[in-house]
């Protein structure tokens, strides 16, 4: 009989996930910790077997728009995969996002959601991108303090009964804009005392939601950002139909094929005010806030996915006369995208409890500072983290990791959306750097990372701290001599000084569990990811010269 490779498998993703279950054990409470496991063995049996199974299954299906009924009326339905449809009832019947607005566990109730849509991501062919968004749209509304749409929307998007449950868009796309927002050209016009859209959206995620919030500027205000306002509408009318707005087609997209992305047209589309006539950008910027830490669970769910997978076709791969998992060169390859996820876990985590923090009035003023900085810096380094370790897993399966119908491809291609998705790398940094500015600079992230250095007694977490002390004072060190380097030149290192950020804090956070972890459970192995990691680069600025990047830049003969 010719040979058959064996595939890999998946057993429970709760059970089989040392690093979560060890991050949980050291962060929360023993009630609440015995209070959620449950619904974390349940969701983490249904990722790792059911789930799974059926996202092998459903690998071809993807969203189909139907423009026009047999009697040619115009409908523009959108029909999502199977699986999205099975997707939606789990995430309902959970709570993914209804969790932190019950706030049942208090600071911890983000950690609790969190956990569980880490465990649910990699099986849900992204469906937590209508996720992320109904749940950044939960809080603007809340923010806003409009109590019609808050009565109006809430109780949908925070449903656990799949039929009463909702998701919503978050449309701010469009051709002139991209990242540019500022230069939107929906225009809103009162007519009759409603307010109605005027624009074309040019990539709008998830255009099969109940609702949207969207950026439209009001007739006669000024360009730019301060004159766009942030609006509610519903995407079907009364009769079920479209309300107002064509659907010109869904993207053809190198990734995340099963989430329906649309070019829209707002043809009169109704909609209302959230807050005010102006300021839209600002009043849309705790979906933002929330959407860019989903970004970050799901770059580090997707990095233990394939982690995993990795991991269990080493067992049974057979190659030279002994299996990949005996090989010295394959394990440390493996080693090294342990230590990325590891680090990527906890920096992500960290903010999530930040966020629990905020949302529970349990935090300081200091640690307001810390959520806006690091929220970005997540971000961008877990979205950098995840397509290079994606990258090197499917190496891992070698051929097999290149065929369609092993499942595989799709992680690297899902991947490359999580560093443009919610802003890009180059955007985000230079976010990181205003942060900075209203901060007076590293002063507060500094404070911090001594905090997490205390108790640290092993004499290579005590290296690694020095080590990070080092790094950081670099980066403090070259943000403060911006001014003397003009505005072009600290732009030009924005990008490597914020992953320098990132990876420094990643690592001390790795130090700080590694030290919990030899007390507590005996177990070397978080000490082994922070060597690694240390050993993989963290400071990222160097010496490298603006002139030098024109001068490459520069591709004519």
């Amino acid at each position: 009989m010719a040979f058959v490779q064996t595939p890999p498998d998946l057993g429970n993703q709760y059970l089989e996930d040392r690093v979560l279950r060890s991050y949980l054990a050291r962060t929360l409470p023993p009630d609440v910790l015995s209070g959620i496991e449950p619904a974390l063995l349940a969701m983490g049996e249904l990722a790792g077997n059911e789930l799974y199974r059926m996202q092998l299954a459903d690998r071809a299906n993807e969203p189909v728009l139907t423009q026009w009924d047999a009697w040619g009326n115009r409908i523009d339905r959108i029909e999502v995969s199977p699986l999205w449809r099975v997707a939606e009832r789990i995430a309902a019947d959970q709570g993914l996002v209804a969790i932190p607005h019950e706030g049942g566990h208090g600071a911890f109730s983000r950690v609790h959601q969190f956990a569980l849509v880490y465990l649910f991501t990699p099986s849900s062919d992204l469906y937590v991108c209508p996720l992320a968004m109904s749940d950044g749209a939960a809080c603007a509304l809340r923010a806003s303090g409009n109590e019609a749409l808050i009565q109006r929307a809430l109780p949908h998007l925070t449903a656990r009964d799949p039929g009463e449950f909702w998701t919503s868009g978050q449309w701010m796309t469009e051709a002139a804009g991209g990242s540019d927002v500022g230069l939107s050209e929906t225009i809103a016009r009162e007519e009759n005392g409603q307010w109605r859209l005027y624009g074309h959206k040019w990539f709008t995620s998830a255009a099969a939601s109940q609702m949207a919030l969207t950026l439209a500027r009001p007739a006669g205000n000024p360009p730019g950002g301060k004159g766009l306002a942030l609006f509610y509408l519903e995407t079907r009318n009364a009769r079920g139909g479209p309300n107002r707005i064509v659907v010109n087609r869904l993207k053809d997209k190198l990734g995340t094929r099963k989430v329906p992305t649309a070019e829209l047209v707002l043809d009169g589309t109704p909609g209302e005010l959230v807050h005010g006539t102006t300021d839209g950008v600002r009043n849309i910027a705790p979906v933002l806030n929330i959407t860019r830490t989903w970004n970050s669970v799901s770059a580090v769910a997707l990095m233990r996915r394939g982690i995993a997978l990795a991991r269990d076709f080493a067992r049974k791969r057979v190659a030279f006369g002994a299996p990949l998992a005996q090989n010295p060169l394959h394990i440390d390859t493996l080693a090294t995208l342990q230590a990325e996820f590891e680090g990527a876990l906890h920096l992500t985590f960290f903010v999530v409890e930040l966020l629990g923090r905020a949302e529970a009035q349990r935090m300081s003023a200091q640690q307001a500072e810390l959520l806006r900085l690091l929220t970005p810096v997540a971000k961008l380094t877990t979205g950098k983290q995840v397509v290079a370790v994606l990258s090197e897993v499917i190496e891992a399966f070698g051929g097999a990791g290149y065929v369609e119908d092993t499942g595989l491809p799709v992680l690297l291609r899902d991947a490359h959306v999580l560093p443009i998705w919610e802003g890009t790398t180059n955007v985000l940094s230079l976010d990181v750097l205003r942060a900075l500015q209203t901060m007076e600079g590293l002063g507060t992230l500094k404070r911090e990372l001594g905090f997490l250095h205390q108790g640290l007694r092993e004499p290579d977490l005590l290296r690694i701290s020095a080590r990070i002390e080092q790094t950081v004072g670099q980066a403090e060190a070259w943000f403060l001599q911006g001014p003397s380097s003009g505005e072009s030149g600290i732009e030009a290192g924005a990008r490597r000084f914020a992953l320098t950020l990132g990876r420094s804090l990643e690592l001390t956070l790795l130090a700080r569990h590694a030290q919990w972890s030899l007390d507590h459970e005996q177990d070397r192995r978080a000490l082994a990811a922070a060597r690694r990691f240390a050993s993989h680069g963290v400071n990222l600025l160097g010496d490298m010269d603006a002139e030098d990047a024109r001068l490459l830049a520069r591709d004519e003969p």
